[in-house]
């Protein structure tokens, strides 16, 4: 009598790497199956980037706008309750992508062209917003769910283009964020603090900007590989403990990540900084950030990828908890620069990771959107924690230590990781 049990939903989900159809089969280790370079490659890279330029080129920007509103449009909000605007928001970008990146995979990258007009709509209802409330809403929720259907789509189509060469491929477009996080605050600050324009038109002129950023995007980012007919959710990932701990890494690396991100403009303010010279440091952050997220992917493309994760977690950390001891203007720069670089291998080079923990490209929206809208939840931690501990001491050192603490664990969980890795601790992955 045979005693073979029917499949079950787990695993169908199990085996999704060997559902093909006849007209649709994919030889997974077949190397040349990805482009790996040429035209059409790099294009979809290159409107990756412009899509990451307007994206979290943006919203990396909210230390400036912390800033701004404490002084200017609410300051009889405390800094917890304004963390909270740019909180959501974060959460939100990443929290989307449990569905942006499952959508990329079942249907393509139609989805970029809708989230670039809701979220061009997004920007332009923040520059008419004046209360708290509405700041929450047009800020805070609509720009986040339409930044993180347009950012997941983007980013999930450059691997079908590369294998060898994801890496670089990834960190070129993952950069474009960086270069839009050093363009945006510098546009912002002259218009808010030497003109008379005033808030709203401020926010709106960074809208017409990224116009043609995101039709470039919406006319070159290309999926290569045909949908994926099988499940929604690829709940059997869960099954795989490095996906699991990649996923904490992430979690936890950017927890302390949004530290300095969020508070070290206000921190050079008590320093003694000048005020537009402090709105600079947020675009310095992002301008180290551009080499950061370039030059590691390409060395992750040699010597491992999950190595290039650990060693920009351990040195993210190091140089938060020196952060404290910046207290002159050009201390606080040099922080703020090598902070830029060693973090930006974070968020690139934890996406890239993931991307490892499945052999079939046709699953890799859905493996780093849900990885990426797990891990996004540390940014309902990050903000708030930093701003309820700056409200009760008065002061930076407990901040700075907890944020240092934190990318130190995400360090040692994605080492944890690479020793599920079949290479091992001390392979090359």
């Amino acid at each position: 009598m045979s005693t073979e049990k029917p499949p079950t939903e787990a695993s169908d989900n199990l085996n999704d790497t060997s559902i093909t159809t006849s007209d649709q089969k994919l030889e997974l280790t077949d190397q040349d199956a990805f482009p790996d370079g040429g035209l059409r490659a790099w294009l979809v890279a290159a409107g990756s980037a412009g899509a990451f330029f307007c994206t979290l080129g943006y919203t990396n920007v909210f230390g400036i706008f912390q800033a701004y509103y404490m002084f200017n449009q609410m300051p009889e909000r405390s800094a917890d309750d304004i963390a909270w605007i740019g909180s959501v928001q974060a959460f939100l970008i990443f929290a989307t992508g449990a569905v942006g990146g499952p959508l990329f995979d079942r249907f393509g990258a139609w989805l970029v062209r809708p989230a670039a007009v809701l979220y061009v709509f997004a920007i332009m209802m923040t520059s008419i917003c004046k209360s708290y409330w509405q700041f929450m809403l047009a800020q805070g929720i609509l720009t986040g769910l339409a930044n993180g259907l347009l950012m997941f789509p983007a980013l999930s189509a450059v691997p079908q283009w590369f294998n060898r060469n994801r890496g670089a491929a990834m960190g070129l477009a993952i950069a474009g964020s960086s270069l839009g996080a050093v363009i945006f605050p510098i546009v912002l600050s002259n218009l808010l603090t030497k003109t008379d324009i005033g808030f709203g038109w401020s926010v709106r002129i960074t809208g017409f900007i990224m116009l043609p950023f995101l039709t470039f995007a919406a006319l070159s980012i290309r999926s290569r590989l045909p949908p994926r007919r099988t499940h929604f959710f690829l709940w059997s990932s869960f099954r795989e403990p490095m996906y699991v701990l990649l996923i904490a890494s992430m979690f936890f690396g950017m927890i302390g990540m949004f530290v300095p991100m969020f508070l070290l403009p206000t921190y050079a303010i008590t320093k003694g900084m000048d005020e537009s010279l402090a709105t600079y440091l947020v675009a310095m952050i992002n301008g180290a950030s551009i080499f950061g997220r370039v030059i590691p992917g390409v060395l992750g493309d040699k010597f491992g990828r999950i190595n290039t994760l650990i060693g920009a977690s351990v040195a993210t950390s190091i140089i938060i908890f020196c952060w404290p001891e910046a207290e002159t203007n050009a201390s606080i720069i040099a922080v703020a620069t090598l902070f830029g670089f060693t973090s930006g291998a974070i968020i690139s080079g934890g996406s890239v990771a993931i991307t490892l923990c499945t052999d079939d490209p046709k699953n890799i929206g859905t493996y780093m959107g849900v990885g990426m809208a797990l891990a996004g939840f540390a940014a309902l931690v990050g903000p708030p924690v930093s701003g309820a501990m700056m409200d009760r001491y008065g002061r930076f050192e407990e901040v700075t230590y907890f944020g240092g603490a934190m990318t130190m664990f995400g360090g040692v969980m994605a080492a944890v990781a690479k020793s599920k890795s079949p290479q091992g601790l001390f392979g090359k992955t």
